[in-house]
């Protein structure tokens, strides 16, 4: 059982997508928890047109992958900080419980030079509430929910930047579902591709078509060539403690 923990759609996508659909296929169960309502993630369309228009791709998304379901926790895009974590985190506590979570995807904690503090500060929390879910002492109202402490014993981290690197996915043989994905979330695609647009006027940009933006950017960019391995997912992995 995993859960896929980041604060915005296309996230999971972009940097694990290829990694959930090999688990998916090895006979994982996955739930996606979206943190934020991604309202800020579009190009000159209102807050709710955004809101709605990312939540149904989040979904199409979600079933071409065969996500069991998606949670949407609906924070305020941009606005998730230090004074929510503790909420956030008593949420995914019982989230890891309720599911009995074996294994975390999300952003590195211990990430460097990460600009986006969603980013970050979700990493943070996921990191804490991992190890908080697997304590009697934390929640113990829980247990006459009859939701029981339960330890998330494997971590895949992501980071956009520098980070520990010890296990390199292989994501060749689903890439091209990756790629329908990606395609699927229209909205910060766009968003992203005429902000590119923006950045250089007059066609002085190296990328001349949307499609071509979003391979140089989220798949080839993404992948260190290897031998033998050209189109791959890196994390930091934390397995199961010994003791």
């Amino acid at each position: 059982m995993f859960a896929a923990v980041f604060p915005h759609s296309d996230d999971f996508t972009i940097f694990v997508g290829g990694t959930l659909l090999k688990m998916i296929h090895e006979g994982y169960k996955g739930y996606f928890i979206r943190l934020t309502n991604d309202e800020k993630d579009s190009y000159d369309l209102s807050i709710g047109e955004t809101i709605y228009r990312i939540e149904q791709e989040t979904r199409q998304v979600a079933e071409l992958f065969g996500i069991e379901k998606v949670y949407d926790f609906n924070y305020k895009n941009h606005y998730m900080d230090y004074t929510q974590l503790t909420e956030i985190r008593h949420r995914l506590i019982t989230l890891f419980r309720f599911l009995k979570v074996d294994t975390v995807i999300s952003f590195d904690p211990w990430g460097h030079y990460e600009e986006n503090p969603e980013h970050y500060l979700t990493g943070k929390i996921v990191e804490a509430a991992c190890w908080m879910a697997g304590r009697q002492s934390d929640l113990p109202e829980h247990k006459d929910m009859n939701l029981l402490p339960h330890f998330v014993t494997e971590k895949y981290y992501v980071a956009r930047g520098p980070q520990l690197t010890n296990r390199v996915i292989d994501i060749s043989p689903v890439l091209d579902i990756k790629r329908k994905a990606i395609a699927l979330h229209a909205t910060p695609m766009d968003n992203m591709w005429k902000v590119y647009l923006e950045k250089h006027p007059n066609g002085s940009g190296r990328i001349k078509t949307k499609e071509a933006f979003m391979e140089a950017l989220f798949i080839t960019e993404f992948s260190t060539p290897l031998e033998n391995l050209q189109y791959n997912e890196k994390f930091h992995y934390i397995g199961p403690s010994e003791y």
